[in-house]
């Protein structure tokens, strides 16, 4: 039987954990005191309770897929013992007050469980009522088929962040330890600590298959997160075949390998599974903690359990018979009274410690007045206004510069205007340019602080884009993250869930933003990439124009509320536009496309460009007396103007229009009749070579401007 292993208790892995034998031989929990102080009968009486509530937890999963026809059922049964123990003993949170910052933090990674989520935040007295959980993937309901953090679409209290694309949740836990250990090293005194809660996420096997778990993992434990709890749902099963047909690695000794503290345990024995996420809370050892559950997928439902027909919703046809068999009565969605009555005991117990905390919190907030106002506004993610800071930060001047040197005297203004905001980069600061000086470096080790403000994620693209969305989701700190514009595929995934979750907190910093690269070659030059960003929905896609174009960018990306933005910059150097003032220039650029030149004559042509480009098409004009430039450092941004103003600027009596940016045609047909651009890969030579053979000149754009009509 595959599940022989199942005898296993708990071993700690690693030597020298709290209540568990350091032999690694051992194959049981050794438990050497009871930090609970109960009593043998209230002990027995407690984990009978979160036996039953396992078991309800389980049929609402049941019913609720049932009645959808559609769901997940094989997670939410087979670690409901899991959640007992997480929702009913082991996390510190308060459902009346879902925002507090210091509740400990769940994320279920493996999202197509979410079953298992609305089971238990309902059981655990959040505002999910039992109406919500039976409208399960029902249109409009708080409980859609993947959990989705609250946003313009849904509210749904107690999800912590939007998941689905597997593995993105753990390393999404990464970004929270991350955020919590900064938050407490910025604000905690030795006289009050106001930071110290814990980061839970339950996975599965395809979110350890995925390599952004990995990039996540090696990351914490370098950087010594002591403050994440991964639970790996070990099953045994992906969905096309039992996990053996794919995978055949010790994933155990994967994760001591990182750096990992590391158990084993079983993850129905509800005493076990107590005991060994309260050691692992307890160790403060520098290390993040791994505790492998072997379970059965699907566990109460005979017909399928253990097997990969358990994952969906195979087992639909089988509810009646499985509830019986748990003991469930025939009342569909049925929660007890007696597990009613100790989830009121959780929350009584949560809620002194909540108190305490609000009591300790008032006391450093009295005795730390400066620090409060900081934290208050990074909570409230309170920012100067776009337009008072346009005006704060001081003018660029005219030599002509790269948008990304630019942007490293912008970031350096934003990061003192902005204490909450940091910044990373996948180990290339010194060609992004988004190191924020005196910032000190995050981290553990060498010369760095937990409270410093730049992140080193190492060649982690994928990684830093799930790292900097967790740190977002905790919601204390700006994150933005940096790499060559190209390799931004590598982290897209990550993007896309940002946009959907409407992160506001989140922006990426994208350099070397065309075949403008030039020697490098066509595998580090852009054609497709800022196009494939512009379509993805909710988010805004800055690629300026010069210097002070570039101040409007990331002004934008720290004062905007709906969600994310990339900004896209350039290697090579840029003329400044001086003909026009720099704070017009800014003021337009906020505004997504402004006129950068006005026609001298009857407006008869209007030429759109945005980025390098924009310094051609004002050459090109310059001899044109009806030729209008608009410059459109972000499409979305123009295109949520007014009706008035996008008219103002794109008259449309003005038909004869021409757009150029140096990457792909397609999109810009949207806006011109004709377009210049680079609809193949670039090649290896010096920037202004490619440039030229290609036809991103302004001698180019002005002929093709005279072959139309």
């Amino acid at each position: 039987m595959k599940f022989s292993m199942l005898a296993i208790a708990a071993t700690a892995l690693a030597a020298g954990v709290e209540g568990f034998s350091a032999a690694p031989t051992r194959s049981f929990a050794v438990r050497k005191s009871s930090s609970l102080k109960m009593s043998a009968a209230t002990e027995v009486d407690k984990m009978a309770a979160l036996a039953t509530a396992a078991n309800e937890a389980r049929g609402l999963a049941m019913d609720s897929i049932a009645a959808a026809h559609s769901g997940h059922m094989g997670l939410p049964l087979g670690c409901a013992e899991i959640g007992s123990v997480l929702y009913g003993s082991q996390m510190q949170y308060n459902p009346k007050d879902t925002q507090w910052i210091n509740r400990d933090r769940f994320i279920l990674s493996a999202g197509h469980g979410s079953m298992f989520l609305y089971s238990w935040l309902n059981i655990a007295g959040f505002d999910l009522p039992m109406e919500e959980v039976k409208n399960f993937r029902q249109h409009h309901s708080m409980t859609p088929g993947h959990p989705e953090f609250p946003n313009s679409e849904h509210n749904t209290p107690g999800i912590e962040c939007t998941t689905g694309p597997l593995g993105a949740g753990v390393s999404n836990a990464v970004g929270f330890a991350v955020s919590e250990k900064m938050a407490a090293a910025r604000y905690n005194t030795d006289d009050h600590k106001i930071f110290d809660h814990h980061i839970f996420a339950l996975a599965g096997d395809g979110c350890f298959q995925e390599g952004v778990s990995a990039e996540a993992a090696q990351f914490a434990a370098h950087e010594k997160l002591d403050n994440l709890i991964v639970l790996y749902d070990s099953n045994e099963v992906t969905l096309d075949k039992m996990a053996e047909y794919t995978q055949s690695e010790d994933i155990i000794k994967r994760y001591q390998a990182y750096g990992w503290e590391t158990y084993e345990i079983d993850g129905h024995d509800l005493n076990v599974v107590e005991e060994t996420i309260a050691a692992a809370k307890a160790s403060n050892n520098g290390k993040p903690k791994f505790i492998k559950c072997n379970t059965i997928i699907g566990k109460g439902m005979e017909e399928t359990e253990g097997t990969n027909a358990a994952h969906g919703e195979a087992g639909v046809p089988y509810v009646d018979k499985a509830r019986k068999n748990i003991g469930l009565p025939e009342e569909k969605w049925f929660v007890s009274d007696s597990t009613r009555d100790y989830f009121k005991g959780v929350q009584e117990k949560n809620k002194k410690i909540y108190d305490e905390w609000q009591a300790t919190y008032s006391a450093w907030k009295a005795a730390n007045p400066e620090k409060a106002t900081e934290l208050e506004n990074a909570v409230n993610d309170v920012v100067p206004s776009a337009d008072a800071m346009i005006k704060s930060i001081p003018e660029m001047g005219s030599d002509a510069e790269a948008t990304r040197v630019s942007g490293f005297k912008v970031i350096q203004e934003i990061a003192k205007a902005v204490p909450h905001y940091i910044s990373g980069s996948a180990d290339l600061h010194g060609s992004t340019r988004n190191y924020i000086n005196d910032g000190g470096n995050f981290g553990a080790g060498f010369d760095k602080t937990y409270a410093g403000k730049n992140l080193y994620f190492g060649i982690r693209e994928h990684g830093m884009g799930a790292i900097l969305n967790g740190i977002a989701y905790h919601g204390i700190f700006k994150a933005s993250g940096s790499t060559f514009a190209v390799f931004v595929d590598y982290m897209r995934p990550t993007i896309r869930v940002a946009a959907l979750a409407e992160l506001n907190r989140v922006s990426y910093i994208l350099t070397h933003d065309s075949i403008g690269v030039g020697e490098d070659g066509p595998t580090h030059q852009p054609v497709e990439t800022v196009s494939g960003l512009r379509v993805i929905p909710n988010l805004d896609v800055y690629r300026p124009a010069d210097a002070e174009e570039t101040v409007a960018a990331y002004v934008s990306s720290v004062t905007r509320k709906e969600g994310p933005t990339a900004l896209i910059l350039s290697r090579q150097n840029l003329a400044q536009n001086t003909a026009m003032p720099a704070m017009e220039r800014r003021a337009g650029a906020l505004k997504g496309a402004y006129i950068a030149k006005k026609e001298t004559g009857d407006l008869d042509t209007i030429i759109i460009a945005t980025g390098s480009e924009v310094q051609h098409a004002l050459k090109a004009a310059a001899d044109m007396p009806g030729a209008r430039v608009v410059s459109m450092p972000c499409v979305e941004a123009f295109e949520r103007q007014s009706d008035d103003y996008k008219e103002s600027v794109l008259p449309s009596t003005c038909t004869k229009r021409i757009a150029m940016e140096a990457g792909v045609t397609g999109p810009w047909y949207k806006y011109a009749s004709k377009v210049v651009g680079v609809d193949r890969f670039g090649f290896s030579a010096p920037g202004d070579i490619v440039m030229k053979e290609l036809g991103m000149t302004a001698e180019n754009l002005a002929a093709e401007i005279a072959t139309m009509n």
